[in-house]
């Protein structure tokens, strides 16, 4: 849990109150967690526009919850009032607002979903945010269209490649030199290695998921009757206080002026989206991908780990040890 903005060290373990289900809610033993850029950010307060914009998530001198955490798998403890379609040991997944970096999450009933059958825990705790986030910025993707993703080796774009391709698109992608088998085994047919070598070609889709690249730089890269999408990614030219949301308002404000269509980022997580990401991962179009792997105790070391930006694919946060994990 942490009560100041400041570096992991501001991290600690601490005994809270278990939570109960209120109406409407579903109490979880949670079995696995997973680590979103979400997480640094709020550890870090950055960037700091964002204690003005959401204070149901940024407090002015901490977290508004102290204890983080969104997306989690774990077993049914207790529904509420009101919930009638799951049963105490139920195994199930989703996102919660906060709280998930511990033994037990109470959430709305809305935001989780069957566990899918082949995934363990840890796997499953990979998906909701990162594979939402996919999904939502690559939903208007059809059938033969050229899609390129920018950070395809990170949680978000390892979930991208794989949706971008079960839609039927010719997927590029873009990462550095370690990274580039693991995009051609997701699904790309076309790698650049930003590292040697610029990116070039124009294509219907471009996903930026790393915020390098001016708006200008990325416009190039896209067909003038294509789509751009800005999702967020690392600090760019924003600093401390836009961060990434000064590549996002300009993306926005150039909509009017600009042929490519611009959008943001919308995620939203839903019962439906949940359900549709279970059945894409139970038909074997989709699986997450886990770079490394953390007890709770060290929750810390994950956060940091993932705050160095080289993280590949998902970060995963174990609670329990059930025989699945």
């Amino acid at each position: 849990m942490q009560r100041v903005y400041g570096s992991s060290a501001m991290l600690a373990t601490a005994e809270v109150a278990r939570p109960r289900a209120e109406a409407g809610q579903v109490l979880v033993r949670v079995h696995a967690a997973s680590v979103n850029a979400r997480d640094w950010h709020l550890m870090r307060g950055d960037p700091k526009i964002a204690r003005w914009m959401d204070r149901s998530v940024f407090g002015r001198r901490g977290p508004a919850n102290p204890v983080q955490g969104g997306d989690f798998a774990g077993t049914v403890e207790e529904v509420g009032d009101g919930v009638t379609d799951l049963a105490v040991g139920d195994d199930v997944f989703g996102e919660a607002v906060s709280g998930a970096f511990a033994e037990f999450v109470a959430v709305p009933r809305g935001l989780l979903d069957r566990k899918p059958a082949n995934l363990s825990f840890a796997e499953a705790a990979a998906v909701p945010l990162a594979a939402n986030t996919a999904l939502t910025c690559l939903r208007h993707v059809g059938d033969g269209e050229r899609v390129l993703i920018i950070g395809a080796s990170g949680g978000v774009g390892t979930f991208a490649v794989q949706i971008a391709r079960a839609r039927g698109a010719r997927v590029s992608a873009v990462c550095s030199t370690r990274n580039v088998e693991a995009a051609r085994s997701l699904g790309a047919e076309q790698v650049f290695d930003y590292t040697r070598e610029p990116v070039t070609g124009r294509y219907d889709t471009v996903l930026d998921l790393a915020g390098t690249r001016t708006l200008r730089e990325l416009l190039r890269l896209v067909e003038p009757t294509g789509t751009l999408v800005l999702s967020g990614g690392g600090n760019f030219d924003g600093g401390s206080w836009f961060g990434p949301v000064g590549l996002l308002a300009r993306g926005q404000l150039a909509r009017p002026f600009v042929k490519p269509a611009v959008r943001g980022p919308m995620a939203e997580q839903t019962p439906q989206s949940l359900t549709e990401l279970r059945e894409l991962i139970e038909s074997g179009l989709l699986r997450p991908a886990i770079d490394r792997t953390y007890p709770l105790a060290e929750t810390p070391a994950a956060i940091e780990y993932m705050e160095t930006e080289h993280a590949r694919a998902k970060i995963v946060i174990t609670v329990a040890s059930p025989d699945e994990q």
